[in-house]
C-alpha cells in the first residue's frame, strides 16, 4: 500500500457516524456482500495453504528447512507492517467515509500480487521474487479485510451477526471447492489437465496463479455494487497518520476503562488466530514433506477439507445464534488441539493419519474464524467498526510471529516438518486458555 486515506470531509458537508443496524439486510445484498469471501478462496486456499506455498517450499527453490525459514520470515514482517498500520487505516476509512475505496485498493493490490506469481519460475533465484510477492499479497489482503469485516454491521442486527458471518465465511470454503477443483483438473492433474498445460518448469502452478487472480476480482466487483459506502465522520478528529495513532492510544486506553473484556478477547483471539494462520501457512507444507502427499494428493484433501469447512461454518453460525460465540470458539479449539497432536503422534503409521486426523480438525476452523467475527462485531459501538476491526487486525498480526516461530522452533528440535505440528497446536492451545477466561462484554448481544 502506497498511500492513505484522505482526509474526511467538511463538517459543515459530512454526516454523522451511522447509526446501528436495525433490521438484517437484504438476502441478495449480503450474497454480493459474501461473494467476496467467495472470491478470497483464491489468495487463501490456493495461494497461501494448498498450492503456491507447496509449490515454493519444493526441492527447486532451495533445501526444504531453509525455504520454510524464508518463508516464516516474510510472513512475520507482513505481519509488522499490518500491525503498524491496520488500526490506523481503520479509523481513516470510518473517518473519511472511504471504506469501500480501500477494500477495492487493497483487493486489487492482492489481485495483482496473486497474478504476479506466474513469473516466480521454479529456480532459486526467483524464491525471493515469491517470497515478495507473498507478503505484500498478505498485506493488502488482511487491510482489505479490516473493511470488508467492517462491513458485517451495515448487513445484520446483533441476533443475526451469526448467522450472517457464518455464511460469509461458508461462501469462503464453497468457494475454495469449487476453484481448488478447477485448478486441479485444469492445471495440475498430469496428461489430463483442460488447458493442456504441463508441470514443465512449474507453468501448470503458474498459470494457476493467473486463474486465481481472475476469479478473485471477478468475485470481489458485487459488494462495491450491492453494499452502500459509510458516511464520513465530522465528529472525528482522526485527518491523518499521527492523529490516527493519538486516537488508536486513545481506543485502547477507553477499552480498558470500559470494555476491558473486549480488550482480553482482542487479545485472547490474537494468539488462536494466529495460531488458525500457522494451520493455513503450513498444512499443505505439512501433508507434502512429512505425509509424502503429490500435489494432486493435497489439493484433492483441500477440496475435501472445505467441503467440511465450509458446511461445519454455516452450521456453526445457527449455533453461535442458538448457544453462544464464546461456547463455539472453545469447543472448536478445543477440537483442533487434540487433532493436531494426534497427527504429529500417529504420523508413523501413514498418510491415512493426516487424512482422518487433519479432515476431523477441518470441521472447526470454520465456526472459529467465524464465531470470533461475530463475537467481537456484537460489541462494537456504532460508528467504530473500522477502528476496532482495525485493532482485531492488528492484535491478529501483532504476535504473527508466534505461529511461524513455533513451527520453526519444533521443526529445529524435531528434526523434521512434522514437529511443527506441535508449536502450531501449542500457540492454539495457549490462545484456547486465554479465551476461557474472557467474558462477554457489556455492550455485547447474548448471542
Amino acid at each position: 500500500m502506497s498511500e492513505i486515506p484522505a482526509p474526511g470531509a467538511p463538517a459543515a458537508a459530512a454526516p454523522a457516524a451511522p447509526a446501528a443496524t436495525t433490521a438484517t439486510a437484504k438476502k441478495s445484498t449480503i450474497l454480493a456482500w459474501s461473494l467476496w469471501d467467495w472470491g478470497s478462496a483464491a489468495f487463501q486456499a490456493v495461494v497461501t495453504t494448498f498450492v503456491f506455498t507447496v509449490y515454493l517450499t519444493s526441492g527447486a527453490f532451495g533445501e526444504e528447512a531453509d525455504v520454510s525459514v524464508k518463508l516464516g520470515g516474510a510472513l512475520t514482517i507482513a505481519g509488522v507492517a499490518i500491525a503498524l498500520l491496520a488500526p490506523v487505516l481503520g479509523r481513516l476509512t470510518d473517518a473519511s467515509g472511504n471504506r469501500k475505496k480501500w477494500l477495492g485498493i487493497n483487493t486489487a493490490v492482492t489481485v495483482a500480487c496473486t497474478a504476479l506469481l506466474v513469473l516466480v519460475a521454479p529456480e532459486q533465484g526467483y524464491l525471493i521474487l515469491g517470497l515478495v510477492l507473498l507478503a505484500v499479497g498478505n498485506v493488502a489482503f488482511e487491510f482489505a479485510g479490516v473493511s470488508y469485516n467492517s462491513m458485517l454491521t451495515q448487513l445484520a442486527t446483533p441476533k443475526t451477526l451469526g448467522r450472517v458471518s457464518g455464511f460469509g465465511w461458508g461462501m469462503g470454503y464453497l468457494g475454495g471447492i469449487v476453484l481448488l477443483s478447477l485448478v486441479l483438473v485444469g492445471f495440475i492433474l498430469p496428461d489430463t489437465g483442460w488447458f493442456g498445460v504441463t508441470s514443465e518448469n512449474g507453468w501448470n502452478v503458474r498459470l494457476a496463479m493467473v486463474l486465481c487472480a481472475v476469479w478473485f476480482a471477478a468475485f470481489a466487483l458485487p459488494v462495491f455494487f450491492a453494499v452502500p459506502e459509510v458516511p464520513a465522520d465530522a465528529t472525528s478528529p482522526v485527518r491523518g497518520i499521527f492523529s490516527g495513532y493519538v486516537e488508536l492510544f486513545r481506543s485502547i486506553a477507553k477499552l480498558w476503562r470500559e470494555s476491558r473484556q473486549t480488550l482480553f478477547f482482542l487479545i485472547a483471539s490474537a494468539v488462536f488466530r494466529d495460531g488458525l494462520a500457522g494451520v493455513f501457512t503450513f498444512a499443505g507444507v505439512i501433508a507434502a514433506r512429512s505425509f509424502g502427499f503429490e500435489q494432486t494428493t493435497v489439493i484433492l484433501f483441500a477440496i475435501a477439507a472445505n467441503v467440511i469447512s465450509g458446511a461445519a461454518t454455516i452450521l456453526g453460525g445457527f449455533l453461535e445464534d442458538r448457544f453462544s460465540a464464546k461456547g463455539v470458539m472453545l469447543a472448536s479449539l478445543t477440537a483442533m488441539v487434540i487433532g493436531m497432536l494426534l497427527v504429529f503422534a500417529l504420523a508413523d503409521l501413514g498418510p491415512w493419519v493426516f487424512w482422518t486426523f487433519g479432515l476431523i480438525s477441518s470441521v472447526f476452523v470454520g465456526p472459529v474464524q467465524s464465531a470470533s467475527r461475530s463475537f467481537l462485531a456484537a460489541a462494537i459501538p456504532p460508528g467504530r467498526e473500522g477502528e476496532i476491526f482495525g485493532l482485531y487486525a492488528t492484535t491478529g498480526r501483532a504476535v504473527s510471529f508466534m505461529a511461524p516461530a513455533a513451527f520453526t522452533l519444533a521443526v529445529a528440535v524435531g528434526g523434521s516438518t512434522i514437529s511443527g505440528t506441535i508449536g502450531i497446536a501449542l500457540v492454539l492451545l495457549v490462545g484456547l486458555i486465554l479465551l476461557f477466561f474472557v467474558r462477554a462484554p457489556k455492550t455485547a448481544v447474548a448471542l
